[in-house]
């Protein structure tokens, strides 16, 4: 009796060929992503549990948006880990600086969920893309913009940080605390964010300051919701972070619904 049949002989050789046809775009993928990733634990930036919610998170991205979206997550990164190691000394003294190990899975899930999830229908659905792109370039704006502000203000600005809400002088690195140092950091670091996705062709020009300006609008809701909801412990950190860039992504689309 034949192991196989001859019948089906033909399906059973196209089946590796299917397969490779089916799933090739997933394996660079995943060669990049982890590799991005294995990179990311090796710097301390993210810890293990960081490291694979980014594998996992950039994976999705990559698929959905490209080589391009990929690569503005990796300047995302970048650009916050360069901010997060400026004045790290100062910051230690203070005990305001990032956890040595680096950032983990929730933390890296508050800050890149939203652009996940944005861009996610791309798998499936072309149509009116350029509006989920939009939304991805503000969401990670806000990202850059939050870290940013927050880590070089608190080098720039130690003593001239003041609360969103009642302007009372604070600390910097105090929940809902801004300074102008800090906010101008966060308007450039917006700003970087989506001229490298105009580069990479996620953007046009015309969009280019809406989603700079969702992103940055985003971080000042990150400081009123952390001195609001975050200070007097309503909300987590991680839960302000992802809430933050939901509006800045949220905004830039619903613009784009609107000046289509």
């Amino acid at each position: 009796m034949a192991l196989i049949e001859p019948a089906i002989l033909p399906s059973v050789i196209a089946l590796p060929f299917w397969f490779f046809e089916r799933h090739m775009p997933l394996l660079p993928a995943l060669t990049f992503t982890f590799a991005f990733a294995l990179a990311a634990w090796a710097l301390r930036a993210v810890t293990a549990s960081g490291a694979l919610t980014g594998l996992v998170l950039a994976t999705i991205i990559c698929l959905a948006a490209g080589a391009p979206g990929f690569m503005a997550v990796v300047a995302l990164f970048l650009l916050t880990m360069l901010a997060t190691r400026f004045g790290y000394a100062r910051k230690k003294q203070r005990g305001t600086a990032e956890r040595e190990q680096g950032r983990g899975g929730r933390q890296v899930l508050a800050n890149l969920g939203v652009a996940c999830i944005t861009v996610a229908p791309l798998l499936y659905w072309h149509a009116r893309s350029w509006m989920l792109l939009v939304g991805f370039t503000a969401a990670l704006a806000e990202a850059a913009a939050d870290t940013v502000s927050s880590e070089i203000g608190q080098v720039l600005s130690p003593r001239r940080a003041y609360l969103i809400t009642s302007y009372e002088r604070v600390d910097a690195g105090t929940n809902g605390a801004i300074s102008f140092a800090g906010c101008m950091a966060g308007l450039i670091a917006s700003g970087v964010v989506a001229a490298v996705c105009l580069w990479l062709d996620l953007l046009v020009p015309r969009w280019f300051w809406p989603a700079t300006l969702c992103g940055f609008a985003g971080m000042l809701l990150d400081s009123l919701l952390g001195a609001t909801l975050e200070r007097p412990g309503r909300l987590g950190n991680n839960s302000v972070n992802f809430l933050s860039s939901a509006f800045s992504a949220f905004v830039a689309i619903l613009l784009a619904l609107l000046g289509r």
